[in-house]
């Protein structure tokens, strides 16, 4: 399917430059990014993260906040 994107001059400059370097056309560099950037942002991925904190006995901001707190005291 074909779209029609605004992509500033710079950024065309930069995707020509690597679509070169890696002897592809910047059409497939650009199928590429957008590939790798839906796989890191599937809505699954965010799914199986919620509600891990759930059984936990200790309060997240309580245990962030003591997290923290060796941090500090490692501090020169």
């Amino acid at each position: 399917m074909r779209i029609s994107v605004d992509i500033g001059e710079d950024d065309l400059k930069a995707l020509d430059s690597i679509a070169a370097l890696e002897n592809v056309s910047r059409s497939s560099l650009i199928r590429r990014a957008i590939g790798k950037f839906l796989k890191g942002n599937s809505p699954n991925d965010r799914s199986e993260a919620f509600g891990l904190w759930r059984n936990r006995t200790v309060d997240g901001l309580a245990y962030q906040d003591e997290i923290r707190r060796e941090w500090q005291d490692k501090t020169p």
